[in-house]
């Protein structure tokens, strides 16, 4: 009934963009037939299914009530459209939505708020002032306290290599290379989301047409890329250790080179947050998020789980507890082990005839599938897989850390309980962690924090010291 004139602008250019799509060629299959194999379709289905790869519109909205099929037809939709060369990615406003959508339609999915809830103007401008001391440091002069005067002036050239396995990592450093008035290419996933993205920021400000240029990345090797490597002044790249090697061996010799490898997270649980039965839930529904968000994939995303014995509750009923939360947190956020399932069914059966000697114990899925292992070989490095957690009773941090040590895991991020104590904050620090977070909260990264260890904006500007 009542609306601002700024909504209003939103909604007329929501559909203006929608009308000037509705010609277009998105996503038309060249083979109207389902792929070899997919599940019948009903009549209602089927004319979804035919309108979706054949009309070429660049929206298209599809309504059903709940249970009507619609998400069978997705699947059979983005199974033709792979067949064809069309990447497919999904989005929801909830995260509960997007875990559905991708257990039910088999596409790679994560929420809105995900990907671009983190990007706003505040959080912006407070990490660009903590880095730089001011925001007017991007446009002139600005007096430091017993220091020159300094001035940020973006470099000429960056360029920022997308990984191919976690959704949306390049956008932050994107947008900061843009704040620092960088010209910016990005190598895209084959999904293109980011150039998707610079799409909208184009539609919203067309300047950024001229400094943002977004292209397939099709390796190291390809001449477009070497060349673009070889004249950048900072590259951004996401891979691991063969691919940024190779990265790295075309840049130019000073240019700056900011790589991001593969790494894992682990959790820590000392024995003061198993003091009652209530605390000790709360505790082990964050590590249950943590493990089973987005199907346990990417560097944030918990494998090992370090529990302190000598707790009121103790470590062997704090699993029962972690058990139970895995289904509840598997109810809201469903998936399966996709297509390292047999990987996980190998490290289980090796998991149950262990405990059936009396080593270890095993706990599995009742709503959706996943893998808690307690107390596996510690001279076998933890299950990096998806939907799995191995979980080590330990009585000190002392002892986590000869494990981290022995393993040489390289870490990202440091989970623990709300006021762990700091020894157990110290031990995040000596295993090398990025960032140490709440339980809970791992898969969920402040804009306004550094991104492995390194700053938002500093990487993307050289400094101008004014002296006298």
């Amino acid at each position: 009934q009542y609306a601002t004139i700024e909504h209003l602008e939103l909604e007329r250019r929501v559909l203006q963009g929608v009308e000037a799509r509705r010609d277009g060629d998105f996503g038309v299959c060249a083979r109207s037939e389902p792929v070899a194999g997919s599940r019948a379709l009903s009549a209602e289905q089927t004319a979804v299914v035919a309108a979706l790869t054949s009309n070429g519109a660049g929206v298209s909205v599809v309504v059903g009530a709940a249970g009507t099929g619609k998400t069978h037809a997705f699947r059979v939709a983005r199974e033709m459209w792979e067949r064809d060369g069309h990447p497919v990615i999904g989005c929801a406003l909830a995260a509960r939505t997007a875990a559905e959508l991708q257990a039910s339609a088999g596409i790679p999915s994560c929420s809105l708020d995900r990907l671009f809830g983190a990007i706003t103007r505040d959080a912006m401008r407070a990490t660009i002032e903590g880095e730089l001391g001011s925001l007017d440091a991007l446009d002139d002069f600005v007096p430091r306290k017993g220091r020159p005067d300094v001035r940020y002036a973006g470099l000429d050239l960056v360029t920022i290599i997308s990984s191919d396995t976690t959704i949306g990592v390049a956008i932050p450093p994107l947008v900061f290379a843009a704040c620092a008035k960088s010209n910016v290419i990005v190598k895209d996933r084959s999904d293109r989301l980011v150039a998707g993205f610079v799409e909208t920021l184009i539609a919203e400000r067309p300047e950024f047409g001229e400094a943002i240029a977004v292209e397939t990345w099709n390796g190291h090797a390809d001449p477009r890329a070497v060349a673009h490597l070889s004249t950048s002044d900072a590259v951004v790249a996401f891979g691991g250790p063969e691919a940024l090697r190779a990265i790295r061996a075309h840049c130019k010799p000073d240019a700056r080179f900011i790589p991001f490898g593969h790494r894992t997270s682990v959790g820590y649980i000392g024995r003061e947050s198993l003091a009652n039965e209530e605390r000790a839930r709360e505790t082990a529904t964050g590590a249950a998020r943590d493990a089973l968000l987005y199907d346990g994939e990417g560097c944030l995303s918990l494998h090992p789980l370090f529990v302190e014995r000598g707790g009121a509750i103790e470590a062997e009923s704090f699993v029962a507890l972690l058990s139970v939360a895995f289904d509840a947190v598997a109810n809201e956020f469903p998936g399966d082990f996709g297509a390292r399932a047999p990987a996980v069914a190998a490290y289980r059966e090796a998991a149950h005839f262990r405990a059936s000697q009396g080593r270890g114990k095993v706990g599995g899925g009742v709503v959706t599938p996943h893998l808690v292992v307690v107390d596996p070989p510690r001279d076998e490095l933890p299950p990096l897989l998806p939907r799995t957690l191995a979980v080590y009773t330990v009585e000190k941090p002392a002892d986590a850390a000869a494990f981290l040590r022995h393993h040489a895991l390289p870490l990202e991020g440091f989970a623990v309980a709300p006021g762990a104590r700091p020894d157990i904050v110290a031990l995040g620090v000596e295993a090398g962690a990025m960032r140490i977070a709440r339980l809970g909260t791992l898969q969920a990264p402040v804009l306004t924090g550094e991104h492995g260890g390194v700053g938002r904006i500093l990487p993307f500007v050289r400094a101008i010291s004014r002296e006298g």
